[in-house]
């Protein structure tokens, strides 16, 4: 997960006023992606998971993103 902006093989989603973007052959590759916030305190984050997990982090790997970013 990370801060970027939009390229020409990016698939673009809108959720509120959140924009995700997601590269073409990432998301062929992990199916569905769910982005989720979780509210633990100090150890807030996002927690990324999709429908068909990439081992080796960064990604689509299962886990989640607090302050230290993905990947």
């Amino acid at each position: 997960m990370a801060l970027d902006e939009p390229k020409e093989n990016d698939k673009i989603y809108e959720n509120d006023s959140l924009k995700f973007l997601v590269e073409g052959s990432l998301m062929a590759t992990c199916g569905g992606i769910t982005v989720d916030f979780v509210d633990a305190g100090p150890r807030s984050g996002f927690g990324i998971t999709s429908v068909n997990p990439i081992n080796g982090g960064g990604g689509c790997s299962s886990g989640s993103c607090g302050s230290g970013g993905c990947g």
